[in-house]
This record gives structure tokens, sequence and C-alpha cells, in this order.
């Protein structure tokens, strides 16, 4: 408490019955600012609709890798700035298991912002002010690219995607869904560009294969 309210006195000099009185008030206080926190992180989190965890219909898609999943989403990676891409076709749960990852670490007061690559090049195109959306991109805590494969940069908007990737190397955790296998990165991006962001994603990073039928069939 004194820790995070920033006490002007020493929390030592209050009396036994001065800490019982303002006890319940100071914990409600931090209870609201960290909530207040969340809100304002999830409202710049790029996360709508929320996706959760516990929404996740595993039953649906038994191929997938769910001790390796939920294995990486339970350790401390982001602690670690350890990055993970899942790789597979549409509609497979990708970007529900990004989403809710990236709510899990906001719930735990971490910033993430989820975005797909598409927005993400535009969000850059449109900045008035282009090295302060490259920087802030490149050291959110945790940063989701969804969708990377269903655009085609051209070698300029390639670039700064990989400036955003290097910069965030052993410094902060990156998540990528994915339609293509690694060796097929070359068809988005050019040869030179797309082996030095696989070799940053690579550092400390898991590739994760998720196969399937489409969850939108379901509907």
């Amino acid at each position: 408490m004194y820790k995070a309210l920033k006490f002007v006195s020493e929390a030592s000099s209050l009396s036994e019955a001065q800490i019982k009185l303002l006890a319940p008030i100071l914990n409600e206080e931090i209870g609201a600012r960290e909530a207040n926190r969340i809100k304002r992180l999830l409202h710049r989190s790029g996360l709508k609709p929320i996706k959760k965890l516990e929404d996740f219909d595993w039953k649906f898609n038994p191929k997938l890798p769910r001790e390796e999943i939920m294995r990486m989403i339970e350790t401390s990676w982001h602690k670690d700035n350890r990055n993970f891409m899942l790789i597979g076709p549409g509609g497979v749960g990708k970007t529900h298991l990004a989403k809710a990852t990236c709510y899990k670490a906001i719930m735990q007061g971490i910033p993430a912002v989820c975005i797909t690559c598409h927005d993400l090049i535009n969000k850059i195109k449109q900045s008035r002010n282009k090295n302060a959306t490259l920087d802030y991109y490149a050291n959110i805590k945790i940063l989701c690219i969804d969708e990377i494969g269903y655009v085609f940069p051209d070698p300029k908007e390639a670039n700064e995607i990989f400036q955003i990737i290097s910069k965030r190397s052993e410094l902060a955790s990156t998540i990528i869904t994915t339609n293509l296998i690694p060796s097929q990165w070359g068809k988005i991006f050019e040869a030179a560009t797309a082996t030095a962001i696989l070799d940053r994603l690579s550092f400390n990073g898991s590739f994760i294969t998720c196969e399937g039928r489409s969850y939108r069939s379901k509907k």
C-alpha cells in the first residue's frame, strides 16, 4: 500500500488504530486504480471483440496442440520476452487464441496490442509522426500481429514491419498469426527481409502449427 500510493510520510509512523481505519479505504483506492489501468489498456489494445481462453472450443479441433499452447501461455513467457507464431489455415482459431492470450496479459496489468498486418501497415502509412508510431509498436510489452500472409506489403512497408520486430527482439514479446509456413514467407516479403524477420522471431520463440476444421463452418 505504501509503495502503491506513495505516502508522503513513513507508514511506520501510523498507529495501529490509524492503519485499521485507513486500510479498507486505501485498498479500495488501489483496486480502483488497477481497474482504471486495465480499462485504459483494453481501450488501447485493439481487442474487439474480447476473446477469452475459457470460451475456446478445444473439442471442435482435437488436432490443435492444446498442451503446447497452454504450456506456453501459462508460463512467464512475456517476462522472458518470448515470441510465438501460430501457423495454420484460416478459421482454426489462431486469432481467438492470440487475442485471448493478450486479454489474459492485460488482466494482469501488462500492456498488449493486437492488430492485423493490414491495419498495422495503414496505421504507419497514415501516421503524422511515423517514427513515433514505429516506436510505439516496437516498445509495447506484448504485440500481436494478426493475419500475416493475407496482404502483400511493398518493400518500404515490409522494411517498417522488420524494423518493429527487430527493435522488439530480446526486449518484448511478439505473437504472430499466419496462414503461411516460414518457407512460404518469400511470397509476401523479399527473401532477405523474410529471412531477417523470421530470424528475429525464432530467437527465443516457438512455432506452433494449428490444424483442423474452420470454426466458421459451425455457424
